[in-house]
């Protein structure tokens, strides 16, 4: 029977912090304790769950094996290598790649690197929202992000100040193990030190053994003018710091753009919606609308202009990312129709249907609608005959 993920047991996720396994543990043991649950199988067997889980998850290092290589990492052989079972998925690759360069790492240029050294710390990502006004003109920020960083009471051995580590008895410092499989030797990490190739005598009190503490780290974030949301922005070691002296991670800063009340960017382009008084659009004139970088400018509107018609603002639009172009700008007409016209406004409009009329005079001054009517007309008479 497969056992059940170790985070699955603790009702965890994968990403769940020290105090957060340890939080989940101590209720579910409280819950399942023998004393509680008295000639009860089920309960003394969630209780054995429970603490192997926890046995793994809280240390770091064999939660990094087991993060790596699944239970596989502290079975007696790895599961895909087993009497009767065949090789698939990662187990496949991972297994073979072993095998091979046992059989022919002396001639391919040595075995591989062993995994006591450094280590580089975790890639880390950040979602940082921004307004179309900063992704226009570009921005410089600070942030706080809750980082991994080196132990300052161990500066990162995991050891306590005054004490040393001692090599691995289980793989005599090398940091893997190799176990025989019919014809084939496997190697894989070791399960007891993480592949760290030895262990700590008495681990360092700040950080339990780890090396590391989660720290807020303030780090400075220059975005360059024109990036859009999806955009990622690399910042080279300002990731997670290392282990055994490893260099840190990179952080990658996500864009997300918030959205703004006037305008809808497509690419380099804006689009506006401007409604406009019906007189305004019966007469022409001319109207002020708003910019991303100046504040408004004046787009003259010709007489007759309907709803939906577009005008182009050239290079009015968003700045192109490491270039010197800049995009457009198109605002869309909406004619407004008024209301809450009182009785003389209301005399003036009755005064003007009647002058433009139907027939031919409406044809003149509404082509649209009269157009439309007529091919209604037209469609209905059809349907008499």
């Amino acid at each position: 029977m497969s056992k059940k993920d170790f985070y699955e047991v603790l009702g965890v996720n994968k990403g769940a912090s020290a105090d957060e396994l340890k939080k989940a543990y101590r209720k579910l043991a409280m819950q399942y304790h023998p004393d509680q649950n008295k000639d009860s199988k089920e309960a003394e067997e969630k209780f054995k769950e429970l603490n192997e889980a926890y046995d793994v998850l809280k240390d770091e290092q064999k939660r990094a094996a087991y993060d790596r290589y699944g239970h596989e990492a502290f079975d007696a052989a790895m599961s895909g290598a087993r009497a009767g079972g065949g090789f698939s998925g990662a187990g496949f690759s991972g297994a073979f790649s072993d095998i091979f360069e046992d059989m022919f790492g002396d001639f391919m240029g040595g075995a591989r690197a062993r995994s006591t050294g450094p280590v580089r710390g975790s890639d880390v990502q950040y979602t940082l929202e921004m307004t179309l006004e900063e992704a226009y003109k570009g921005t410089e920020t600070t942030v706080k992000i809750p980082l991994n960083e080196e132990c300052e009471t161990c500066s990162g051995s995991g050891a306590e100040p005054g004490t040393s580590s001692e090599n691995c008895d289980t793989c005599n410092g090398q940091g893997r193990v190799r176990q025989q499989q019919g014809f084939f030797t496997i190697e894989r990490t070791c399960p007891k030190c993480g592949g760290a190739g030895s262990t700590l005598k008495t681990p360092c009190k700040a950080c339990r053994g780890a090396g590391r503490q989660q720290k807020t780290r303030t780090i400075k974030i220059k975005i360059p003018a024109g990036v859009d949301s999806g955009r990622r922005v690399r910042l080279q070691g300002e990731g997670e710091a290392g282990m055994r002296g490893g260099p840190r991670g990179d952080l990658y800063v996500l864009i997300a753009l918030k959205p703004h009340k006037i305008f809808k960017r497509e690419g380099a382009n804006l689009h506006c919606r401007v409604p406009i008084p019906v007189t305004k659009a019966a007469l022409g004139g001319e109207v002020d609308v708003p910019t991303i970088q100046d504040g408004s400018a004046k787009v003259k509107i010709p007489p007759g202009t309907q709803t939906g018609q577009q005008f182009r603002l050239k290079g009015k639009g968003m700045t192109v990312l490491r270039s010197d172009s800049v995009g457009d700008m198109y605002i869309e007409i909406y004619v407004e129709t008024p209301v809450n016209l009182d009785k003389k406004q209301q005399d003036l409009l009755r005064q003007l249907d009647k002058t433009i009329g139907d027939g031919a005079a409406g044809s003149k001054h509404s082509p649209e609608s009269s157009g439309f009517f007529k091919k209604a007309r037209e469609f209905w008479d059809d349907l008499k005959e």
